[in-house]
């Protein structure tokens, strides 16, 4: 496993890291002693980053995650993140973030993550998404840095929204931000041409979301795949979403199948390759994925051929949300 220094924070995490959604059960059935077996291998094979949140299962992540911490004496770096309150997702133009961030709800919501984790300290706590509305004025994270000044957060961060993924380009230009999280993948391409160099320039580490394009870049969907109501994917993916996702993605097969290498392989070295990227999250919920993850940190760089191949699909089709 390599390592690569998250940022200003200094902290040296493992180029792949344990997204751990999955661990919720929102991503279909999932097994609470799968899930340990899985980040106690992700561990063993040197994986000291794992990513989380409130919202994964209403905590359940975050307290799987917090059993394993207590059985190791590695040190592993968590990062969890604090959701809005209930309201448009994201947050609309319109949202006041001391209605959707107040500062009791911040404060409340960080004793919590505490108490699910087991630890005295978070080492990062990322605001769940924001808008460019609050920019202007972003208090939500004048009162994380004062929770850090009480020693209850390390380092601050946030997720971007979807859409709008630029907009938290102002708070690492301020320094409000220590970490940022944000989608990078074959597809979604456009962080490249400002938001990652942006990030590189003004220190602030960077965790990679999504580099599996929700799991059509593993290559494992077919037409006839079909997601559990309760699955995350069953409207990401609704409609001809997914038979448009396939089709891409069987051009991608095409297009590296002279250079010998798995379609999840070339996926995470893409987003590791370029300079600003710290760590990708890939989603892990099994012994096997973990190894398999794992194993592309020590494997070569792509091949500057095959880069610029990638580089051509490039996709811009938006963020498909769903809603039944």
């Amino acid at each position: 496993m390599k390592y690569r220094i998250l940022g200003k924070t200094g902290m040296n995490v493992s180029e792949i890291g344990f997204g751990a959604w999955a661990l919720g059960g929102q991503w279909g059935e999932q097994n609470d002693n799968d899930s340990i077996a899985a980040l106690h291998k992700a561990i063993d094979l040197g994986v000291n980053f794992i990513d989380t949140a409130a919202g994964y299962g209403d905590g359940r992540s975050e307290q799987v995650i917090a059993k394993v911490l207590k059985e190791r004496k590695e040190e592993i770096i968590v990062a969890t993140k604090a959701p809005p309150t209930v309201g448009h997702w994201p947050p609309s133009p319109y949202c006041k973030s001391e209605e959707r961030y107040p500062e009791k709800y911040l404060r409340e919501s960080v004793e919590e993550r505490l108490r699910f984790l087991g630890v005295d300290c978070l080492d990062i706590l990322q605001l769940h998404t924001w808008t460019r509305a609050w920019n202007s004025n972003p208090v939500p994270f004048e009162i994380l840095a004062d929770l850090k000044k009480e020693g209850k957060i390390r380092f601050i961060g946030v997720s971007t929204p979807e859409h709008d993924q630029d907009s938290v380009i102002d708070l690492i230009k301020k320094g409000y931000v220590d970490v940022v999280q944000l989608i990078y993948n074959i597809f979604e391409q456009e962080p490249a041409s400002e938001l990652l160099p942006m990030a590189k320039e003004y220190g602030a580490g960077t965790i990679i979301r999504v580099v599996f394009d929700e799991g059509s870049l593993t290559g494992k969907f077919i037409k006839q795949t079909k997601f559990d109501d309760d699955d995350f994917r069953s409207s990401f993916f609704e409609g001809d979403r997914l038979q448009r996702t396939i089709d891409r993605v069987e051009k991608i097969r095409t297009d590296i199948s002279n250079f010998n290498l798995s379609l999840p392989h070339v996926a995470l070295k893409f987003a590791l390759q370029h300079e600003a990227v710290s760590t990708v999250i890939p989603g892990i919920r099994s012994i096997r994925q973990a190894e398999m993850n794992a194993a592309v940190s020590d494997a070569a760089d792509l091949d500057a051929s095959l880069m610029n191949i990638l580089s051509k699909h490039f996709w811009r089709r938006g963020i498909w949300y769903g809603g039944k």
